[in-house]
């Protein structure tokens, strides 16, 4: 097999902090028992259904905090910038990416949409500066893991599939990236991650010691 050259990366979870680790937190906070924000958007009926079209751009940031937040009992305001208020930016996997991209791989962000307004996720991370490609799925009104989407962002990487790897925190996203013979990574604990980068890629991505 020839030298993966192409470097795909989740935002959510992946570049950041634990995203579910968020959502424990406003549960708290929100005076809501463990687990309901996460079982709204993951398992109830509407909810997964906004999500996805949230995800899909068929409705926009606004429209979701109402009707999330209606579905929570709650005041929807802002709903999406209180849930993720505790996201960061992962270093590790950050300096990881960028080692990538000094050693000649095509690095590329791939993530499914929240939408930019009221609150924007992306803010301070300075895709357009830091990575080669950036696909968010609003712009094409699809989502992961549909899985056309998957070959619009080979495209944009101008690579074949056995070529590149993907790292993402949700395991369903997988399947239709291996479907493409992209190799894959599930995103858990970011020193492992970044091993798992280093072995499918060929190279360091951290200090040597």
């Amino acid at each position: 097999m020839s030298r993966r050259t192409g470097l795909i990366l989740d935002f959510g979870g992946v570049l950041t902090t634990s995203v579910a680790a968020c959502a424990v937190d406003f549960d708290r906070r929100a005076g809501l028992p463990e687990g309901t924000f996460l079982s709204i958007i993951a398992r109830h009926p509407e909810g997964t259904a906004i999500y996805a079209d949230l995800e899909r751009g068929a409705i926009s940031q606004t429209e979701w905090n109402q009707r999330t937040g209606a579905l929570l009992g709650i005041d929807g305001s802002n709903l999406l910038g209180r849930v993720l208020q505790d996201l960061h930016p992962e270093p590790s996997v950050i300096a990881a990416a960028q080692a990538a991209s000094a050693a000649g791989i095509r690095v590329g962000i791939f993530s499914n949409s929240l939408g930019t307004e009221p609150y924007d996720v992306y803010a301070g991370y300075d895709f357009d500066r830091l990575y080669d490609t950036v696909l968010i799925s609003e712009h094409y009104k699809m989502r992961k893991p549909d899985p056309e989407i998957y070959s619009i962002m080979l495209d944009l990487m101008e690579l074949p599939g056995e070529a590149c790897v993907f790292v993402d925190d949700t395991a369903r996203n997988l399947a239709p990236a291996e479907n493409l013979g992209i190799a894959t990574i599930l995103a858990k604990e970011p020193a492992d991650t970044i091993a798992q980068m280093e072995a499918l890629l060929g190279i360091p991505l951290r200090p040597q010691v």
